[in-house]
């Protein structure tokens, strides 16, 4: 590249077809290079996108997923068909096969979710004094936890979690023990969310950071953004229910 110090004038400079860049003359055949570099360069963040798009997809869709939980709106679990349906390509294709059959389970179960979260809207709408939360915005129904749920879920947690690593390590899964736990966790959490239980939240935060960690270490990194903000929203969820929840 025919590059050299520009020796007086401000601003733009030519001299026999050069242009001046950064304070140097750049001769047409320099410029030619520069802009060839560029363009491959952006090439190949369009091949990344094209080749990431259901990471994307996922990325995009899940964090509205998770606003839409804190609010506790319906249309959260129809969005989360949608996630769940990308989310189990991009675990398939990575052999994380416990992930992906447990976003076949959410695709599953936001058909009885969306039935219970209107159900329960119903009813506390009926309620005499379910007043507004302090920000505007309709108030969160809740249901208290029994000690019962609490004990089948632990039970549920151990044994299913055994099981699926067996099952995961026949299949060659890349990390069995920990792509299970976090399968049989976010299980529990979404029956519990479906519930509208108020600590559903804190087996969301364990789960996203478990799964934030297995995207991480296999390289899918707009994965690892996603659960990154899920967990950043669980911890907010926590107390925005706490704070605006109604028990039925």
């Amino acid at each position: 590249m025919d590059i050299s110090p520009k020796m007086s004038g401000a601003g733009k400079e030519k001299t026999d077809g050069a242009d001046t860049v950064a304070g140097y003359r750049v001769s047409e055949p320099g410029r030619m290079r520069i802009f060839a570099a560029r363009r491959i360069r952006s090439m190949e963040i369009w091949n990344y996108m094209v080749d990431n798009i259901w990471e994307i997809f996922s990325l995009v869709t899940g964090v509205i997923y998770v606003l839409l939980e804190v609010r506790q709106k319906n249309a959260m679990w129809i969005l989360g068909m949608l996630t769940s349906a990308a989310t189990v390509y991009v675990f398939f294709e990575q052999g994380l096969y416990a992930s992906s059959a447990l976003n076949v389970y959410y695709f599953v179960i936001a058909f009885w979710g969306l039935y219970q979260w209107r159900k329960d809207a119903g009813k506390l709408a009926s309620l005499n004094g379910a007043s507004s939360c302090e920000d505007g915005h309709d108030p969160i129904h809740l249901t208290r936890l029994p000690a019962a749920t609490v004990w089948w879920s632990l039970a549920v947690m151990l044994s299913g979690t055994a099981l699926l690593v067996s099952v995961m390590d026949l299949l060659e899964d890349s990390m069995s023990v920990m792509d299970a736990s976090v399968a049989v966790l976010s299980a529990i959490a979404t029956w519990w969310l479906g519930r509208s239980y108020l600590q559903q939240w804190f087996l969301w935060i364990a789960a996203d950071v478990l799964t934030m960690a297995m995207c991480l270490s296999q390289g899918l990194y707009f994965m690892t953004v996603l659960y990154a903000a899920y967990t950043a929203v669980a911890v907010y969820g926590y107390f925005y229910w706490k704070r605006c929840g109604r028990y039925l």
